[in-house]
């Protein structure tokens, strides 16, 4: 018998924090798991609160979020392990990109998965940053490329 899961989607509007509690535990799973998202408590609540977040979830469970500041940059891009593969985080960008023109973002230079992720998206690196994180790590600065292609593709992925 085939299993269905119900994915809902949400949006915690700037000043809210509604989900705050559940974006900061998936945040800290994949924190003690991969050893990436690894900001502050005060920090993180600070700029999730200030920022527009796009949440999924399946059947109750937060499955993604992305915290997107007005300026189009992804402050946060995060995935639970379970629903990786799932084209969670690809809908999550998409509603970056149906919201904004431009849409950038930081990832640790180290993290393969996500340099890998978002150069699939077509993300370009625009540069290496040096000590960008608090505990000495480097950072590429990423944009998404202005294709045209690259827009309707993501627009397909919002169902609205």
């Amino acid at each position: 018998m085939p299993v269905s899961a119900n994915v809902e989607a949400q949006v915690d509007p700037p000043g809210n924090g509604q989900y705050v509690e559940d974006a900061w535990e998936l945040k800290e799973t994949i924190r003690e798991s991969e050893g990436v998202l690894k900001q502050r408590r005060p920090f993180f609540v600070d700029a999730y609160r200030r920022s527009k977040v796009h949440l999924l979830s399946v059947d109750d469970e937060l499955a993604g979020f992305a915290s997107v500041r007005r300026d189009g940059y992804i402050l946060f891009l995060a995935v639970g392990q379970q629903f990786r593969g799932e084209g969670f985080g690809e809908r999550l960008v998409a509603e970056a990109v149906h919201d904004h023109d431009n849409i950038s973002c930081h990832a640790r230079a180290t993290n393969e998965e996500a340099l890998s992720f978002y150069q699939h998206l077509g993300f370009e690196t625009v540069r290496r940053i040096g000590g960008y994180y608090e505990d000495g790590g480097d950072a590429y600065y990423l944009r998404l490329g202005e294709s045209q292609s690259l827009r309707e593709r993501f627009a397909d992925l919002i169902k609205r």
